[in-house]
């Protein structure tokens, strides 16, 4: 197996095979592949006419994703393959990861109790009502509705898509401009950065949705997001200057409204395990999280 470094030329060949997996998490997004391409080291290969994606991190080490498109009758031949390449690179620490529940069912079915995995507690997707990010009802997010309220009360704003070169380099310079006033700069976050901008060089050719506000011509955050089908939509970066207050809660609640409103559910991603971030996701009432496994299987 030949595996190729992701780049934004294969996005149509790659988008045949994700397009047609209906995947629940966010992990199986090319927007997302891309935007994290160099930190999770993407790589992919074809193999009897099903795509192979494979990553790397400083955690979990390498690990391959779940295979789509394979039939299956082919898949204890894959795995077979995937394994022999498990063995000669020891980066691997288990087989895959990033699987969502129907694959790891297939997997039990195929192989019984040879099958171990473990729940990727600190990698749940969480999923919110899109009305209810739109609408702000009920006890618990009155506070949400408390900071939108005052954002628009206070602030001389103005809305701008992304797709100029003048606000998306304002864009970018916002969000350098956030890293550099983080008190902890996580190595996520430096190659959040890179990816970022590299998403920003590519708006052509990406199914990329955004929104940029501005306060007295003065950038004040951004969002990019996506439609993924018709009921999920996923929101990959919420970047603002915390000198306007209420600006997330704005910039959360009027991208959705805005460009958002017609699915059912909004993917915001993980927490990894960062314990600001999860309480910041809390705080918007997640009607479900995605489960996601890794997964190890003992081949005879």
């Amino acid at each position: 197996m030949k595996f190729n470094t992701l780049t934004i030329e294969q996005r149509d060949l790659l988008l045949k095979y994700l397009e047609e997996y209906k995947f629940n998490t966010y992990e199986y997004s090319f927007l997302t592949l891309f935007l994290w391409r160099d930190y999770c080291q993407v790589e992919w290969c074809i193999y009897k006419d099903a795509l192979i994606l494979k990553k790397k991190d400083y955690l979990k080490g390498a690990y391959f994703m779940q295979p789509l498109g394979i039939s299956p009758q082919l898949l204890p031949e894959l795995i077979e393959k995937l394994n022999a390449v498990r063995q000669r690179d020891p980066s691997f620490k288990v087989l895959f990861g990033d699987v969502e529940e129907p694959f790891l069912l297939q997997l039990k079915d195929l192989y019984g109790n040879r099958i171990k995995f473990i729940e990727d507690k600190n990698n749940y997707d969480y999923i919110y009502d899109t009305q209810k990010l739109i609408n702000l009802t009920g006890k618990k997010l009155h506070k949400k509705k408390n900071l939108y309220n005052q954002f628009i009360r206070k602030y001389e704003y103005t809305i701008k898509d992304i797709h100029n070169q003048e606000t998306h380099e304002e864009c970018i310079c916002l969000a350098e401009n956030w890293l550099q006033n983080q008190k902890i700069k996580y190595e996520e976050l430096v190659f959040e950065l890179e990816g970022i901008k590299k998403v920003f060089h590519n708006l052509d050719k990406l199914n990329v949705l955004g929104m940029a506000v501005y306060v007295k011509d003065q950038i004040a955050g951004f969002t990019l997001g996506e439609k993924v089908n018709d009921k999920m939509a996923i929101i990959h970066v919420e970047k603002a200057d915390l000198r306007y207050k209420g600006i997330y809660a704005f910039l959360n609640k009027t991208f959705v409204e805005n460009y958002l409103h017609d699915t059912l559910f909004i993917n915001r991603e993980e927490d990894l395990g960062i314990s600001g971030l999860r309480k910041a996701k809390l705080a918007y009432e997640p009607v479900k999280f995605v489960k996601k496994y890794l997964v190890d299987i003992g081949i005879n």
